[in-house]
């Protein structure tokens, strides 16, 4: 006796595509900090993860690094985002930015903010 159908497909698969179906359309999401946003449309994000040693059991911790597409150039560097996995975008682009979770604080320069509140106070006065 076989396990086929009249159509020639096994009889108890019925379940098992839908299931091949979501578990193929999820990809995989990553969340880092971005540390360059020097190229146009592109961030370098630093990903970090724990890993145990196999024969000291020591857990430590390793970066590695991802090119991500960022279509508006929003992100700046020391944001927390969110990349997704995409087709191959370019040699060394796979993923792509969803979203910034947190925004880096932005340090401007002391002389930038003397001048903007004090405009009259400079080093040349005497």
């Amino acid at each position: 006796m076989s396990t086929k159908s009249v159509s020639g497909a096994p009889a108890n698969t019925q379940g098992t595509d839908a299931a091949k179906i979501d578990e193929r359309g999820r990809r995989q999401q990553k969340v880092g900090r971005v540390t360059s946003d020097k190229m146009q449309k592109t961030i370098v994000v630093a990903v970090e993860s724990l890993k145990r040693d196999r024969i000291y059991k020591r857990t430590y911790k390793y970066t590695t690094k991802f090119k991500a597409h960022d279509e508006e150039n929003s992100a700046r560097i020391g944001d927390l985002v969110r990349i997704e996995e995409t087709r191959p975008l370019s040699k060394d682009k796979r993923w792509r930015l969803v979203e910034i979770l947190q925004r880096a604080v932005q340090v401007r320069p002391v002389e930038e903010v003397v001048q903007d509140l004090a405009p009259n106070l400079s080093g040349e006065e005497r």
